[in-house]
């Protein structure tokens, strides 16, 4: 996943809000969790499992809250 992002810095804005900014941006864009995940390398079977068990957790969730309305 490629992507380019640019932040322009204006000469009055407040440095820590621009890191603010720029990290929002990232998070949304997925860039600091893909850093995250390709940190260590994992086998395709590990991503596999790890997908198959995210998917049964939100399955139980979605689960779980359809029974609380009712």
């Amino acid at each position: 996943m490629a992507n380019n992002y640019t932040l322009k810095i204006g000469h009055r804005d407040n440095l820590e809000r621009m890191i603010k900014r720029f990290l929002k941006k990232a998070k949304k864009m997925g860039i600091i969790d893909e850093a995250r995940e390709r940190r260590h390398y994992k086998k395709p079977s590990e991503k596999k499992r790890e997908a198959k068990r995210r998917a049964i957790a939100r399955h139980k969730k979605e689960e779980a809250k359809r029974r609380r309305e009712h």
